[in-house]
């Protein structure tokens, strides 16, 4: 099995993006899955039902996110209705949404796609180490291919969430930070690991923003509307293939592709 996972998407120059290199990553890869986070897709922060129905029309089978999920409201009813679409698993359960889903390939073969937040520099938010217990403890022992979104800050508890789940997951890949590691392994057990797959946006920018917006902000320490940065984007992204038996990860490369 192959999945192909695509880095924040970074407003429209990722979207852009997405949509000129998605039909040759295909015809690269041949991915059986594609996932993506989409938290900042929608004008940088947030996403919107439009933004949404564009990001599956282009061939993305699930979308994971992170902390900007709730920054257009109108997402709130979106992650009720559409499965596809997932906010981290340890929000509190009274939250809109699922933090996990079961994608349905060809042949009987089954993608369990989950979403985690980090504690460390981020918003208040349940432990993700004990929510992933939670949820493997409920999964049927034969479904054992299993990707992880970490959307976190620190590349610390990225790593050390990596380790923890070694063997119980095919691949765990960080999302937020916006900035691509070097850091593609296979750890031990025999879990897919990457810090971070950076961002699907312009990467002349700070983080996909404005370099004067985020100058005059962290200069003047008052609020300072960020806008989307201008300019092609790049693509990063991580493909894994798992052993269709074990679930175990036996070859992954990141990649960061400029947009034709």
């Amino acid at each position: 099995m192959k999945v192909l996972f695509v880095g924040d998407i970074v407003g429209r120059p990722g979207r852009l993006a997405l949509k000129s290199l998605l039909p040759e990553l295909r015809e690269r890869f041949r991915p059986d899955a594609v996932v993506a986070n989409a938290e900042n897709a929608a004008g940088g922060f947030g996403l919107t039902g439009k933004v949404m129905g564009e990001l599956f029309g282009l061939g993305v089978d699930v979308l994971t996110s992170g902390n900007h999920i709730w920054d257009k409201r109108e997402a709130l009813p979106l992650l009720e209705s559409e499965p596809r679409l997932l906010r981290p698993l340890n929000y509190a359960p009274e939250c809109p949404g699922r933090g996990a889903h079961r994608l349905a390939l060809p042949e009987g073969r089954v993608l369990w796609v989950v979403n985690v937040q980090g504690k460390i520099l981020m918003p208040p938010i349940a432990c993700p180490f004990r929510a992933m217990d939670a949820f493997l403890a409920g999964l049927p022992p034969e479904e054992r291919h299993v990707l992880v979104d970490v959307h976190a800050e620190a590349t610390s508890e990225k790593r050390a969430l990596g380790y923890y789940l070694d063997g119980r997951v095919s691949v765990v890949v960080g999302t937020h930070t916006h900035v691509p590691t070097n850091d593609a392994e296979i750890l031990p057990k025999g879990t897919g690991y990457l810090t971070d797959a950076g961002m699907s946006g312009p990467y002349d920018s700070v983080i996909g923003m404005e370099v004067e917006d985020s100058t005059r902000r962290m200069l003047q320490g008052m609020p300072v509307l960020l806008n989307v940065a201008r300019g092609k984007a790049k693509l990063g992204l991580l493909v894994a293939e798992l052993d269709e038996e074990t679930g175990h990860c036996i070859s992954l490369q990141n990649l960061v592709i400029p947009a034709q």
